[in-house]
């Protein structure tokens, strides 16, 4: 039984999602080009690209949903077959509830389709409503719901058979920030469990808060992977250093890893070779002389997808660290 957020089943330890050179056409129209990339288990892994790059085509692949041209979908190392599907769970970006049914019985109903008995279908419905405070709506209609609550129950409607892996289709779209922390909640201590989790969003900001790591695809292919962090540094590194008393720069004579730097004010601005360099730059500043301050510039998420998918960014962000 797990001890954590579910208590409904196994906790997990394998489970990666591997795409092998997908590929699809819609007619003439290619739409999923040679696209290939893991999703490890125990992180959360985001799944992002322009409208029409390809990304809804690639999670109805993963369940069968579409015919797939060339390539395979792989999970735990053999190709997706029906069982293994019976263990994922699909959040599509279009509602796909029934609108006239109650939110307690349409889970019960597709709990049933999953194999569960009715009673636990209502056990594990209870758990979610009460974990996404659902449970003074769980006796209205679909239609009576506003929409960010119908999205929480059609959260639970991908929860509701404790699946290993999960695909999330836009599922902040509609949330309000406590819906949108409640649901990013969620989807952090499923992976801590050893789920396999791979959502797509537009919401590129939120993503970079919550991601381990990334996919970017634009018109089929991937254009870029990697964890956030290793993605908003790959283009170097700049570290900005404020001092609280007056020095000079000598103390950056030979230091190595910097490029290069230049100074406004009492705050020196270094340019890295890597992020590696960053501590012992830091640990030179202070045997220096006394700092107030000092931050990581790197590039915002947003500016990656922009530069990944054919556009230039130019403003970098900031990650600060006061002492």
């Amino acid at each position: 039984m797990l001890t954590g957020i579910l208590e409904l089943g196994e906790v997990f330890v394998d489970g990666t999602l591997s795409l092998r050179s997908l590929e699809r056409s819609f007619g003439t129209t290619p739409v999923l080009r040679d696209l290939s990339f893991d999703v490890p288990p125990g992180l959360i892994f985001g799944f992002l690209g322009p409208n029409g790059s390809g990304k809804t085509t690639t999670m109805r692949a993963i369940f069968g949903l579409t015919r797939l041209d060339g390539g395979e979908v792989l999970f735990n190392g053999h190709r997706v077959d029906r069982q293994d599907r019976l263990s994922f769970g699909y959040m599509p970006e279009e509602r796909g509830l029934y609108r006239k049914m109650t939110a307690s019985a349409q889970l019960r109903y597709l709990g049933q389709l999953h194999g569960l008995t009715a009673a636990e279908a209502d056990r594990r419905a209870s758990y979610w409503f009460d974990r996404l405070g659902l449970v003074d709506h769980s006796n209205k209609k679909i239609e009576a719901l506003s929409l960010g609550n119908q999205q929480r129950v059609q959260l639970v409607a991908a929860l509701i058979h404790d699946p290993q892996l999960l695909v999330l289709d836009e599922p902040f779209s509609g949330l309000d920030p406590v819906a949108t922390a409640s649901m990013a909640e969620v989807m952090r201590e499923l992976v801590t469990q050893g789920r396999t989790l791979l959502f797509s969003s537009h919401q590129l900001d939120l993503v970079e808060s919550i991601c381990d790591s990334v996919a970017i695809i634009n018109d089929g292919r991937l254009v870029a992977q990697g964890s956030v962090f290793e993605l908003t540094v790959a283009d170097g590194l700049d570290l900005t250093i404020t001092f609280s008393e007056p020095t000079d720069d000598t103390w950056l004579d030979g230091l190595a890893g910097v490029v290069g730097f230049n100074r406004t004010g009492e705050s020196v601005h270094i340019r890295l070779v890597s992020k590696d360099e960053a501590n012992g730059v830091v640990s030179a500043a202070m045997a220096a002389a006394r700092i107030s301050e000092f931050r990581l510039d790197r590039l915002k998420l947003s500016q990656v997808f922009l530069k990944a998918v054919g556009s230039d960014p130019h403003i970098s962000g900031t990650v600060g660290v006061a002492l």
